[in-house]
């Protein structure tokens, strides 16, 4: 076989693996959008953040609302579901403002932004984000958004990655870009190291305090911040992605278990006392749990025999009762009121 001949069987054969590997995503992608049987029942429809007494979450069933922020009645959350054309990797609402982070395939790598909606899901300002999305909390007024992202190429460990936290305000669209830029005080004294990472925020209800989590020198610390003094201090080891009870005296988290492993068991600390109380939930929680009143948190967990897919579980904040599913098929819950 001459040279030429060989170039141009050689090209016939890229052409025909490129077209069997296009047939097979295509395929998998036709797949993904056809409703799992016995899945939720969902339609589009009209969704906002004023709708009250409902439960918003992303739907992450398998079908053409995949990722689309949705919500049901919130005494019966395994109801057919109502979809938004809103789709998110993260979201959170309060107060009729949401924060959505958004992930889209771009031409050498994916876009991701996040972005701040008014109670109709429009479009009030989006920012770049450096990273993955993987947190994101809106203050019980409205006032203040956050988000975590994972951030490759930064890690100062074994991780190869670290994570970038920011705060915006969202009425001024003033953004703190890094809460790495913050003073910070351990275990009383200024405290500065280049391994600082900070995930998790959840705010209170006077529009500046917020909790979150510290990760320096191999350790995780609660800490209590100022957005308006932009300083933290810590409180307390071993906390991850805290989420504050609507009363303000209890810090709802996932404690690290087992040494090493990623392995973490919800806890809920009261901030008075420092008391912790392991809750009834034993699998390993990687959520950043919302609290659905005072006495009840929310949190997902991998389904069941489906791919990148997420079910909502509840579970008492006292340490009583057994886990429950809520709604399977779901992540990201946000109480409506």
């Amino acid at each position: 076989m001459t040279l030429s001949r060989r170039l141009l069987a050689l090209a016939l054969a890229v052409l025909l693996l490129g077209g069997v590997a296009a047939a097979l995503v295509l395929r998998a992608a036709a797949r993904a959008d056809q409703p799992r049987e016995g899945g939720p029942t969902i339609a589009a429809g009209e969704v906002t953040l004023t709708q009250r007494d409902r439960l918003a979450f992303l739907n992450t069933a398998q079908g053409p609302h995949r990722g689309a922020l949705a919500s049901v009645p919130a005494d019966a959350p395994q109801a057919a579901r109502t979809a938004s054309g809103l789709t998110c990797q993260r979201f959170h609402a309060a107060a009729g403002t949401g924060v959505c982070l958004s992930s889209t395939p771009g031409a050498l790598a994916q876009e991701n932004r996040a972005v701040i909606v008014d109670a109709e899901l429009r479009t009030l300002r989006d920012f770049p984000l450096a990273g993955t999305p993987s947190r994101a909390r809106v203050s019980p007024s409205g006032r203040f958004a956050a988000w975590t992202v994972f951030v490759s190429g930064e890690s100062y460990g074994a991780a190869f990655f670290s994570t970038r936290t920011s705060i915006v305000d969202t009425r001024t669209s003033v953004l703190e870009p890094d809460l790495e830029k913050f003073a910070i005080s351990l275990d009383g004294r200024p405290y500065s190291a280049a391994d600082v990472n900070f995930w998790g925020v959840t705010f209170a209800k006077d529009d500046d305090t917020f909790y979150a989590t510290l990760g320096t020198a191999g350790q995780t610390h609660l800490v209590r911040g100022s957005v308006s003094r932009r300083a933290v201090a810590t409180l307390a080891q071993n906390v991850e992605c805290p989420s504050l009870s609507p009363d303000e005296t209890r810090v709802a988290y996932k404690k690290r278990v087992t040494r090493g492993a990623s392995l973490w068991r919800e806890h809920v600390l009261d901030l008075s006392t420092l008391r912790e109380v392991p809750l009834a939930e034993k699998r390993s929680v990687d959520d950043q749990a919302v609290w659905l009143d005072g006495r009840t948190l929310a949190y997902a967990l991998p389904s069941d025999g489906a791919v990148d897919s997420t079910d909502l579980w509840t579970v008492p904040a006292d340490g009583s009762g057994a886990p429950r599913l809520l709604a399977p098929g779901a992540a990201s819950p946000a109480r409506l009121r």
